[in-house]
């Protein structure tokens, strides 16, 4: 956890102290006092939401390499090595990668999780289905590992090909705190596979 992250859940937690507070002054007959805490409020929302923005955008692009390892808290993911092979009018990569826990206590796995290969022009191309492969959200042991294997078909002239991950849905927090990856304009972290 970073000082971000401790920051957000102080401003969340503020937030709601103010709007209970606002409630309150509004159940008391003080409308347009309540009316003027929650205009603050919503200003200094406006101003942390620029401050996200700003700093996402002038992160600058965490670029990976084959083997390198992407951890989110203690799940991680490394591209093994990646193999194209033609599969006319395109070309099927087939991406191993493994999946581990650096945790030392306890199981864990990466709800949602998600890989697609980007290209240069930022068409996303996701895996070909495969039910019998090992899935990322596996539950995984205290320092366990598996491997497993995904395979993106890409158009032939596709050019700069990377592989980008995540977990979670659309209620992803990271879009809100500053300087995560996952930050509002905060360009995308990519494993380089060409």
């Amino acid at each position: 956890m970073t000082v971000f992250d401790l920051l957000f859940l102080a401003l969340a937690l503020a937030s709601l102290i103010t709007l209970i507070t606002a409630a309150v002054v509004a159940v008391g007959d003080h409308r347009r006092r309540a009316l003027v805490i929650i205009c603050k409020l919503g200003i200094c929302a406006g101003v942390y939401l620029v401050i996200v923005a700003i700093v996402g955008f002038f992160a600058p692009q965490r670029v990976l390499q084959v083997g390198d390892p992407w951890c989110f808290d203690d799940w991680c993911l490394s591209v093994e090595s990646v193999s194209p092979a033609p599969a006319p009018p395109a070309v099927a990569y087939t991406v191993r990668l493994r999946l581990f826990s650096r945790a030392r206590r306890v199981s864990q796995r990466a709800k949602g999780a998600w890989v697609y290969v980007i290209d240069q022009q930022g068409h996303r191309y996701a895996p070909e289905p495969d039910p019998s492969a090992t899935p990322l959200d596996v539950l995984l042991g205290p320092g366990e590992a598996v491997s497993t294997a995904r395979t993106f078909k890409v158009p032939a002239d596709a050019k700069s090909l990377g592989l980008i991950t995540g977990h979670g849905g659309p209620g992803n927090l990271g879009v809100v705190i500053i300087g995560d990856e996952a930050s509002l304009l905060h360009k995308l972290t990519f494993v380089r596979l060409q």
